[in-house]
């Protein structure tokens, strides 16, 4: 059988399938893409058997019906170095021998059956459903995939936890020193629901986001979840376990409000550590009326930073440790012009949010703080 296709088109739908794809697979048949071609639509397929990713495309022609598998690396980087222009597809229904024919030329490669390749098992019929603007998904899950953990051994706290409530949405993510959370009250449950899904689905859905107008539907049961955009169709597992009850480690009495320059912050900072320790970039703050002064040691090498931000501070004279990595990404994920830090003391949790919050939107950001060797 033979179809046509617009080549850019085909490569950037491969190289976003791409991404479930793993170097290693237990199943070698996984290493390739699904192809099926049926009422002049090529719907794509990738999966490593636990993340499902589909998109379908309309041919410019087809003669036929046909399934076929084809390796992804080999596709993907031929395909890529092809300028646009309709590309032909001649596929040998016995052999599944493939001919791509395009403008200057053409390359032949061998597919594989489909019939070994597995197929994602349907969403239960009395799973829940959440439609959400694309948008606030793709900025809420970006924010926190910057606190997602990677301890094997609390695989709860490895992936970005959806609280869905009839209060509303919190989109939520913590390693037990970071926190981020995203509130967004005006998506309200019927009834109280969650799930918990991996980082690696959430980095694809957040990489198909970035280009996304429309509004997303997810649909999720207590193990699965199924996420529809205008273009893919994503399902995957869930984390299974309880989240930990993350507002419990929110502090709501902070008395101390410095409210400073984002990025005149995040510009400091990536100075003065240039002459952090490096394995562990203690940052101090010494904060008071009007003036924030951020400095960092490094006793082994006899160096040391040290720089002034105006600010505005409402509470008394404090200091207070940061990482100093983790303050500069954490600042990074946030986008208002300015920030407010709420500090108590030295040794309890430190919350940062933007100065201006959307309306119906609460973003929190919370950072662990070192000891002062001082």
């Amino acid at each position: 059988m033979k179809f046509s296709i617009n080549s850019s088109l085909l490569s950037q739908r491969l190289q976003t399938l791409g991404r479930v794809i793993n170097s290693k697979n237990a199943m070698p048949i996984l290493g390739n893409f699904l192809f099926k071609i049926a009422d002049n639509v090529l719907t794509l397929t990738a999966s490593d058997n636990e993340v499902y990713l589909t998109t379908t495309l309309e041919l410019i022609a087809s003669d036929g019906e046909l399934e076929f598998t084809v390796n992804a690396k080999t596709i993907q980087d031929a395909i890529k170095e092809i300028p646009e222009q309709p590309m032909e597809f001649d596929v040998d229904n016995s052999t599944l021998e493939i001919t791509i024919g395009y403008q200057n030329g053409q390359y032949s490669l061998m597919g594989e059956s489909a019939e070994a390749y597995p197929l994602a098992k349907p969403i239960e019929e009395d799973c829940s459903a959440l439609v959400i603007n694309s948008q606030d998904l793709y900025s809420s899950i970006n924010r926190a995939l910057f606190a997602t953990g990677d301890d094997q051994l609390r695989p709860v706290m490895n992936g970005v936890y959806f609280d869905y409530q009839t209060s509303g949405l919190s989109i939520v993510a913590s390693d037990g020193r970071k926190l981020a959370c995203t509130r967004l009250f005006s998506l309200n449950a019927e009834q109280n629901n969650s799930f918990n899904l991996p980082k690696k689905p959430a980095n694809i859905i957040k990489g198909i986001l970035q280009k996304e107008e429309q509004d997303i539907t997810i649909r999720f049961s207590q193990r699965n979840a199924e996420l529809t955009t205008e273009d893919y169709k994503m399902s995957c597992r869930l984390i299974e376990g309880k989240f930990p009850n993350y507002n419990s480690v929110i502090p709501q009495n902070n008395p101390n409000s410095m409210t400073v320059n984002r990025q005149s912050l995040i510009s400091a900072l990536r100075r003065i550590l240039i002459f952090s320790n490096v394995g562990s970039p203690l940052v101090k703050l010494h904060i008071e009326a009007g003036r924030l002064e951020v400095s960092t040691k490094d006793m082994d090498y006899r160096r040391s930073g040290q720089e002034s931000l105006l600010c505005e501070y409402d509470g008394a004279p404090m200091n207070i440790g940061f990482k100093g990595t983790l303050l500069v990404e954490l600042l990074n994920n946030l986008e208002d012009e300015e920030v407010i830090f709420r500090l108590a003391d030295a040794s309890r949790a430190g919350i940062i949010v933007p100065a201006q919050q959307d309306e119906n939107v609460e973003i929190v950001m919370l950072l662990m703080p070192m000891m002062l060797n001082d």
